[in-house]
């Protein structure tokens, strides 16, 4: 039975942020509760600013506000924190390298609020970006850590954080640059991130059970990335690789995956599986993601397409999925 574990990110970033009262400081852009800090917000007022619905700003002052020596931790949806103050980002941020912590709530499809609450590409943006590290919480213990891991990096980063009830899958805590090795088979390499590394891990027995040996990496550093690590364990299986991503399948790891097998000419089959080249509709976060191929019916899927093979696994032969609420009193903005 997996451990669900509710609000880690509020606890976590409560315990860190007040070690550092002279340094780290509290943004939010008008999703206080949404984003888990307004416990934070009521307790800690001296360390808390509100700037309101105003992305732009606030990426401009927490850029400021790296350069007077501050660690500032932005918090806001994913999708506010980068398509609508990219400018800002880029230049007040990124080019001076300042320490900013970007928060960035909703992941891809874990929002039931549609395309305009969706951030679906920004792990390609943020790719593309000098300076910037990116982490992805893939659990609980991942989110209860990545305050303290993103504040070990000299320079801006990128969170994909989840928040409400979150499955505590692993024990230790992130590494930043490290891969985590969830299963060493010498079939196929499965490479997954964020909430789908749950729904790879839901479908491991039944692979076993057809015969198939399923190596499995986690990736919560996306950026910086070691090439020679997926290398190694590329070279150790025989058919090819796999991705499965919360993310549109250009930019994200599938592309990571590719990039690698290419400047290293490695001739084995790569399948990448995520969004395909669209948005997403509004829906509960198991519908999405049985909807756009994200889960672990997808994978196996996938493993057939790759293999060129059947393997008569159904939605029986997996691990029981979870089911979140839509709506809860931890989502107090609703979405």
């Amino acid at each position: 039975m997996v451990e669900l574990v509710s609000r880690p990110y509020a606890r976590a970033f409560e315990a860190y942020a007040t070690q550092y009262p002279n340094e780290v400081l509290c943004l939010s852009a008008d999703l206080t509760s949404s984003c888990e800090i307004d416990g934070f917000r009521d307790r800690h007022p001296e360390q808390f600013l509100s700037l309101g619905m105003a992305e732009q700003n606030m990426m401009s002052f927490a850029g400021g506000l790296g350069l007077a020596g501050y660690r500032p931790f932005v918090h806001t949806f994913g999708v506010f924190m980068y398509r609508r103050p990219y400018d800002q980002l880029m230049a007040s941020i990124a080019y001076p390298r300042r320490k900013v912590r970007l928060m960035g709530f909703l992941p891809g499809v874990t929002t039931p609020g549609g395309m305009t609450h969706q951030s679906i590409e920004d792990v390609s943006v943020m790719r593309s970006i000098p300076n910037m590290t990116i982490l992805e919480c893939g659990d609980a213990t991942e989110v209860e850590s990545i305050c303290e891991a993103a504040d070990s990096i000299d320079g801006p980063v990128w969170c994909r954080v989840l928040r409400g009830s979150v499955p505590r899958l692993f024990d230790t805590p992130i590494r930043v640059g490290e891969i985590r090795v969830l299963s060493e088979g010498a079939d196929v390499l499965v490479v997954t991130s964020g909430i789908c590394t749950e729904e790879a891990m839901r479908a491991r027995a039944a692979f076993a059970k057809a015969g198939l040996s399923i190596r499995h990496l986690h990736l919560h550093t996306i950026k910086p990335f070691d090439a020679s690590a997926l290398l190694d364990h590329i070279h150790s299986v025989t058919h090819g690789v796999v991705t499965l991503e919360n993310h549109v399948t250009e930019g994200g790891i599938g592309s990571l995956a590719a990039e690698v097998m290419a400047d290293a000419g490695v001739g084995k089959r790569l399948m990448r599986l995520g969004l395909r080249d669209t948005y997403a509709h509004g829906g509960s976060r198991p519908y999405l993601m049985r909807y756009y191929g994200l889960d672990a019916l997808a994978l196996v899927k996938g493993m057939e397409s790759l293999l060129g093979e059947e393997f008569d696994i159904t939605e029986d032969d997996l691990d029981a999925a979870r089911v979140d609420d839509v709506h809860s009193l931890v989502k107090a903005e609703a979405l």
